[in-house]
């Protein structure tokens, strides 16, 4: 298994729009988090200009998925977003844990 971040960047008007759609984002999002594709998620703070997603899977596809369905992404809250493998190393959850006596 892989991490993937994908990344959010929030439509100039996200913040007045998004409490249309936050739950319908957020069941979404919960039944991904569910299925253990995303692992934790949530906006980005001061200022609340984007988010930042984390997922595992076998490729950036389980991140590219639910951004093509996800309500913030259908309704244009997010102006762009893009997926990043992301090289875990250190930590429980790390796909490739390295430790000081492996370097």
């Amino acid at each position: 298994m892989k991490h993937f971040l994908l990344f959010y960047e929030g439509a100039p008007d996200y913040l007045e729009r998004r409490p249309q759609f936050r739950a319908e984002h957020l069941t979404y999002a919960w039944a991904a988090a569910d299925r253990g594709d995303l692992l934790i998620a949530g906006p980005l703070a001061d200022p609340v200009d984007g988010a930042v997603l984390a997922f595992v899977g076998d490729d950036k596809s389980v991140a590219e998925e639910f951004a093509r369905a996800d309500p913030y992404v259908l309704n244009g809250l997010v102006a762009r977003w893009h997926v990043r493998e992301w090289t875990t190393v250190v930590g429980e959850l790390s796909a490739n844990p390295v430790y000081p006596a492996n370097v």
